[in-house]
């Protein structure tokens, strides 16, 4: 069972990496309301203070993800250094999204306990110092597999806080979410749902919620108005829309859309359009 292609489908996952080597002294960086940050400290020492003060010490090769940054600062020592690799994330259009929201503040995971990562590192330090046609395109592709390899650690070890990758991580749960992520336009019920699961509809119902903070139903209509939104910015008439996601009319989908984002399709999509 694949759990997160279904995810990365619905939200483009997209790196870029801005520097790769050695830093020495204070590095800051700046609140990103759009796209996660990740520190990738390959040797030496180094420290993350974020903007309330918080401190995380980094001794050993580490990645450090932060899906919604504050202001934040890494700090070298001035003679040693650290060689790092930094770069931002991005899943859809940015923002907000079930990927980052469902985590931590801060994902800290050390590259031992990454199997085969090394020899992914490798790769990117090659294509960093490359002078190759391509190189930056190369680094940031392989930056996105670094980042899958990290979210399926973050599932398999359950460091996820509520929302989709959390319910991704109950072996349970994963079964309803996986099939309703592949085929939001089918006509679910809870009774479905919990089989699939292997659980009552009652029991099923209840952990549902308490794992992702939604109830099923929440939830799907939660899934579709995203997987709306897709469809809508590739210029798909509102009408087609609505059946694809599994609505009977445009009418229909409006009235979830206005629910869950506070304004109409046609007016979220100016929005889009103007941004």
């Amino acid at each position: 069972m694949d759990r997160l292609t279904p995810l990365l489908t619905q939200f483009t996952l997209r790196a870029g990496v801005f520097y790769t080597g050695n830093i020495c002294g204070v590095h800051d960086f700046r609140e990103d309301s759009m796209r996660g940050h990740i520190h990738l400290v390959r040797r030496g020492a180094a420290k993350m203070i974020g903007a309330s003060g918080e401190v995380i010490s980094i001794t050993e090769p580490t990645i450090l993800f932060l899906p919604r940054p504050d202001t934040h600062r890494l700090i070298a020592d001035d003679q040693a250094g650290a060689d790092v690799v930094c770069g931002t994330i991005q899943f859809g259009g940015g923002g907000s999204n079930p990927i980052s929201d469902s985590l931590p503040n801060v994902v800290l995971v050390a590259l031992a306990a990454l199997p085969g990562v090394e020899a992914l590192l490798r790769l990117m330090l090659d294509e960093a110092f490359s002078e190759q046609c391509g190189s930056q395109a190369a680094l940031d592709r392989l930056c996105e597999v670094l980042m899958i390899r990290l979210l399926r650690h973050c599932i398999d070890q359950g460091l996820t806080q509520s929302g989709t990758l959390a319910g991704l991580a109950d072996s349970r749960l994963a079964k309803a979410l996986t099939a309703m992520h592949a085929d939001p336009a089918r006509n679910w019920e809870l009774t479905e749902m919990a089989d699939l699961a292997g659980m009552s509809r009652a029991r099923f119902a209840a952990r549902f919620r308490e794992v992702t903070g939604e109830t099923p139903v929440d939830y799907l209509a939660s899934w579709r108005v995203m997987a709306a939104q897709r469809l809508l910015k590739q210029g798909l008439q509102l009408k087609h829309v609505a059946y694809d996601v599994g609505y009977g009319s445009a009418g229909a989908l409006s009235r979830v859309f206005v629910r869950k984002l506070g304004s109409t399709p046609a007016a979220w999509l100016k929005g889009q359009q103007q941004r």
